[in-house]
């Protein structure tokens, strides 16, 4: 745990980072960076905890990534499963994806499941592939396979299961997000709240954040670009290009009061998981590992992080 030195910050959490800060989306793309730089810098950049990424990304025997993980002292804190869990079958979709990652997650002493429903829009030319909102019979089945996963994954592989709002997604905006939080079982479903997707989507993470933390043990620490994303809203830019625009940024630079939501944090007595995450597919392969310094020593510097 994140222990800060001084009362004003007394933050109690587990700072690591994930393979989106290297600009990894896939499995394998030749825009990605090789695994084994992603899990050099990470341990260079001074963190010890890591999200799994997308599914096969890192090795997938566990006695291998066992053996890379000890290497640079690092730990697992979970990982995410990406698909429409409102549809007909999603649970006979999305089954086999869910078995692989978790008995993963599981060999390697990970926590949690992060839970993402799909998006509305094609990733990459921003096309309508489906109804940004979900019907009454749609919400009832998001709801259903969420809680089935929830105690699914708590029963047969020891992890939390938590959901987390993407932009995008028909589970965007505070009004949506609020709903699902109705609609599931907190015993079962907790939530994985994105500073940065939920300021992307019109939400403020600091008022959210003291509403609903009862049901949030897991973050994702990023940040926006108000002027990226007014050109972004106005435009009606897809969301890839939204990123490649530069609409997330280092915290220090965005658009979120971060030490506002540090506060919050200190009110609560949170006490969890924040991985910090920026978006930047494709991004050049240098560029990663001093931003995930900078993120560091920013968050360092207003309580959120031991010293580098």
């Amino acid at each position: 745990m994140c222990r800060a030195a001084s009362k004003e910050a007394a933050v109690r959490f587990e700072l690591g980072i994930g393979p989106d800060s290297w600009g990894v989306w896939f499995p394998a793309d030749p825009h990605q960076p090789p695994f084994e730089q992603f899990l050099d810098e990470v341990n260079r950049a001074g963190y010890r905890t890591i999200e799994l990424g997308p599914y096969g990304y890192l090795p997938t025997d566990p006695v291998v990534l066992r053996t890379q993980l000890d290497a640079y002292k690092l730990r697992l804190s979970g990982g995410f499963l990406f698909g429409d869990m409102h549809g007909v079958d999603a649970w006979e979709t999305l089954r086999p994806e869910l078995d692989a990652s978790c008995g993963l997650l599981q060999a390697l002493g990970a926590q949690f499941l992060v839970l993402i429903e799909g998006m509305y829009t094609d990733l990459f030319t921003g096309k309508m592939v489906a109804n940004a909102e979900l019907t009454e019979q749609e919400w009832t089945r998001l709801a259903d396979v969420s809680n089935r996963i929830g105690a699914y994954v708590a029963d047969r592989y020891g992890l939390r299961a938590a959901f987390h709002p993407h932009a995008q997604t028909p589970i965007e905006t505070e009004e949506q997000i609020e709903r699902y939080l109705a609609l599931t079982d907190p015993g079962l479903v907790s939530m994985c709240l994105d500073t940065g997707h939920h300021v992307y989507c019109g939400g403020d993470v600091v008022s959210f954040m003291r509403t609903h933390h009862e049901r949030i043990p897991y973050l994702h620490i990023k940040s926006v670009n108000r002027g990226v994303m007014a050109e972004v809203a106005s435009k009606g830019v897809p969301f890839a290009d939204a990123v490649k625009m530069g609409a997330f940024t280092e915290p220090k630079e965005g658009a979120i009061d971060f030490k506002a939501f540090h506060q919050v944090l200190n009110e609560i007595d949170f006490e969890g998981i924040g991985i910090v995450e920026q978006d930047l597919y494709p991004t050049e392969f240098d560029r990663p590992l001093p931003i995930a310094l900078s993120t560091r020593e920013y968050l360092a510097a207003i309580g959120l992080a031991d010293s580098v």
